[in-house]
């Protein structure tokens, strides 16, 4: 028993392995999407910066500081979650245009072995990005986090990552059964829940049916206890009204999605979906 799950641990690896090698394959359009993290994160924030000027009211310095942290902290943690989203969503699309969908398909690995490398990697280079778009934009920008709690800010983007993860295998489908348009259905999955989710303003501003949605998705937990973490440094323990909706979330979704995509690649396979580009 030991030995097989070593065995299974390992076979997760070298899909954590090859992501790396792929990402040192792509190393110009890491750069890009880090350029695109940071001068998007930084826009944000100067509009923060930029809030007296726009609304012609007078901000004290501390005021604004929280405006602008307020901001940052939505924008980074949507990068990170985007990122955990995107890359467990594409995992079919990248298959396609590496050529190697046959090969990772018919090898004999469980397909829990192989999206769990996929998933362990995503988080692991959303972690890479989100560090250097921070620090990147604290050399231009000065941003107050004396409060904030960083232990409670990992715990709530572990959580984040489980949830995003379950709703990336399901969003998966989409590319596996349209290969013209799936990865496009995909992306509108993404951006409805950037919309309701609260990611730079209260979840409250947004009509009642909005609302409805934002309870259901996860980012809507992460994002509040995120800010509340890193603006008003809350410990873990009072969070919970934050952290148990995202792990139900997640603990509901996570079967689901893999119960869903499972479901997807026996029918792909069975209609000739699997290798099809057009």
């Amino acid at each position: 028993m030991i030995a097989r799950l070593s065995g299974q641990i390992g076979l997760a690896y070298a899909f954590v392995d090859r992501e790396v090698a792929l990402s040192k394959r792509y190393w110009a359009w890491e750069l890009v999407w880090i350029v695109y993290g940071i001068v998007t994160s930084l826009s944000v924030a100067l509009i923060g910066r930029a809030a007296p000027v726009i609304s012609g009211q007078v901000m004290d310095e501390a005021t604004l500081d929280r405006f602008v942290l307020y901001l940052l902290v939505g924008s980074i943690a949507w990068r990170f979650l985007g990122i955990v989203f995107e890359n467990v969503t594409e995992v079919i699309a990248w298959e396609r245009w590496e050529g190697t969908i046959e090969y990772t398909f018919m090898a004999p690995v469980h397909r829990i072995t192989h999206l769990l490398g996929m998933c362990v990697s995503s988080v692991i280079r959303a972690s890479v990005f989100s560090t250097i778009i921070l620090a990147t934009i604290l050399l231009f920008l000065h941003v107050d986090l004396s409060q904030a709690n960083a232990l409670s800010a990992l715990v709530l983007l572990a959580v984040g990552s489980l949830a995003f993860i379950g709703l990336s295998m399901g969003a998966a489908v989409f590319p596996m059964l349209w290969t013209e348009k799936g990865l496009q259905m995909a992306y509108i999955v993404q951006a409805v829940v950037l919309l309701v989710s609260g990611v730079y303003y209260p979840v409250d501003v947004l009509p009642g049916w909005m609302q409805a949605l934002a309870v259901i998705s996860p980012a809507t937990y992460v994002i509040h206890g995120l800010r509340a973490a890193l603006v008003d440094g809350a410990e873990i323990s009072a969070l919970w009204s934050d952290v148990w909706p995202a792990l139900l979330i997640g603990a509901i979704s996570i079967p689901l999605g893999l119960r869903a995509f499972l479901f997807a690649e026996r029918y792909a396979k069975r209609t000739g979906r699997l290798k099809r580009s057009g």
